[in-house]
């Protein structure tokens, strides 16, 4: 088995296009699979989180393995959590076509290096409540459980975020 190189970079609005085509994928297979997943996808949510430089692309060149949002504040759902001393992981989604890539520990590396970078105590991330194989696997790379909080339904969230049942995830990053 070859390994492959993997590099994150920002994605551009010239990946719009596959970045939509990757969430649509996602969506198909979390329901063909019975998993509590996103009801859709905003576009323009989507494309001003590239515009804003918050999704990010891991590319083995010049193959788009998967996509990542980050968010630097998140008041939203961590409310009086949120001091500052995070980076947010948010719809981490795996090219179907390359399943075997686990991109996950190459998102969370570069979270972590860029958490430490910036003097920043945790990595965070929320997923489905009742999906406890996936807390489980977050949970192996190191995060714990924060607690379930359920989002509110405000166009201050983007559609597919509001009225979920989310766990809060966070591991500490040893400076």
């Amino acid at each position: 088995m070859t390994l492959l190189t993997k590099t994150i970079i920002p994605a551009t609005v010239a990946d719009l296009d596959v970045v939509l085509q990757l969430f649509k994928e996602a969506i198909r297979y979390q329901k063909e699979n019975n998993y509590i997943g996103w009801p859709d996808m905003d576009r323009k949510f989507i494309e001003a989180d590239i515009q804003n430089g918050l999704l990010y692309k891991v590319v083995s060149d010049p193959t788009i393995l998967g996509i990542f949002c980050v968010c630097y504040t998140d008041r939203l759902i961590w409310r009086d959590k949120e001091k500052g001393d995070a980076i947010y992981l948010h719809r981490i989604v795996l090219n179907r076509a390359h399943s075997g890539a686990k991109i996950f520990s190459t998102v969370l590396d570069w979270a972590i290096d860029y958490a430490r970078r910036n003097s920043l105590m945790y990595v965070r991330m929320d997923t489905w409540a009742e999906n406890a194989k996936l807390i489980d696997y977050y949970k192996g790379y190191g995060f714990r459980f924060v607690e379930n909080y359920t989002t509110a339904d405000t166009p201050d969230l983007p559609v597919q975020h509001r009225n979920l049942n989310v766990a809060l995830l966070e591991l500490t990053v040893k400076q």
